[in-house]
């Protein structure tokens, strides 16, 4: 029996019952792919729901503001997936008369799609034989056919691409697609895969030799950033707050944070020198009491970056008035670790 049948009457038993796959609509799938980078589906559907609830299609979600769609994101995190995906919403509807369009290149010429993305929409929704490569295929290619080119290496998308769209021609090339992700989702899982109940035990060749825990091969080691932030909440005497929008590029662009100082290292005690220009940029004169919320830093770590992160409280006192109202401050978008903040101090 083929690679391809057996992998096809896997998938035939396992597919999970998803709601994108009821029917092939590019909106859904392109919808449910660009939520499902970099996210496990149990935390990506709750959020796939909520969008296709408040945007059923996407003359809706081009048409809505951004931070509507900023706020629905929230939690989800790389919140550059989120503005892409507005963005080309608008192209659809401006340049396709809000169709996707059915060419393989124009569907990868669209703001935040790449090749992955493009195949998936193809092969799903057209019926085209463009085969999908994400972390689930290189897993299960380089296993299965012992590819022990680097992951990460130049070049290597070509060899893996090369591989994946020998296998799709002749069968369903969207079933097929969906068939690898699914088999490296659920089977052909990164650690502690359970290869005695595979059904490529017998074809796998990283299992054949025992190193199945070493597939795929990479070889650069991601460079990590450290990063010491402190936010300032500044309170009135009408309990108002203030809120800034992040207008600079990166992976917080658009959303809103609270008044930010950002040291170099581990500062335990931020200088009056510091407090007094930030005041100052706000145009803030009142005296203040402040105080730390958090007794010890909190922590996230990012694909790049690690970031330790203090909350300050500073009561203001009368003179003071604050743009953001306490009642209101669930409706501007945050960054999760923000979010929780907000969360605990004004609302529960």
């Amino acid at each position: 029996m083929s690679f391809q049948i057996k992998l096809l009457e896997w998938f035939k038993e396992n597919r999970r019952p998803f709601p994108w796959r009821n029917k092939a609509e590019p909106y859904n799938v392109w919808l449910s792919e660009i939520i499902l980078q970099q996210t496990r589906a149990a935390q990506g559907l709750p959020y796939y729901e909520s969008f296709i609830s408040n945007f059923p299609t996407i003359e809706k979600l081009a048409r809505a503001k951004e931070d509507e769609i900023m706020r629905l994101w929230e939690g989800l995190g790389y919140y550059s997936r989120a503005r892409n995906l507005h963005a080309t919403a608008k192209i659809i509807i401006n340049q396709y008369g809000g169709k996707f369009p059915k060419n393989f290149n124009h569907i990868k010429s669209l703001k935040g799609i790449g090749d992955y993305t493009a195949s998936a929409i193809a092969s799903i929704c057209f019926d085209q034989e463009q085969a999908v490569v994400d972390g689930n295929v290189y897993r299960v290619l380089s296993r299965i056919f012992g590819i022990d080119q680097p992951i990460d290496a130049s070049g290597s998308h070509k060899i893996f691409k090369k591989k994946a769209q020998q296998l799709i021609k002749g069968t369903p090339p969207g079933d097929f697609n969906q068939a690898m992700m699914e088999f490296g989702a659920l089977q052909c899982i990164p650690k502690n895969p359970n290869c005695q109940v595979c059904i490529f035990k017998k074809d796998c060749l990283a299992f054949q030799i025992g190193k199945v825990g070493i597939f795929p091969i990479k070889v650069r080691k991601v460079k990590v950033k450290n990063r010491f932030l402190h936010f300032f909440v500044m309170i009135d005497s009408s309990k108002n707050t203030l809120l800034q929008k992040r207008k600079e590029k990166g992976i917080w662009q658009n959303l809103y944070q609270f008044p930010l100082i950002e040291t170099f290292d581990k500062q335990k005690k931020i200088k009056k020198n510091q407090i007094d220009s930030l005041l100052a940029k706000y145009q803030i004169t009142s005296d203040f009491t402040m105080e730390k919320w958090n007794d010890r830093p909190i922590f996230q770590k990012l694909t790049h970056q690690h970031l330790e992160i203090n909350f300050w409280i500073l009561k203001l006192k009368d003179g003071a008035n604050l743009s953001t109202q306490s009642s209101k401050i669930q409706d501007y978008p945050m960054p999760k670790v923000l979010q929780n903040f907000r969360d605990n101090f004004f609302i529960n």
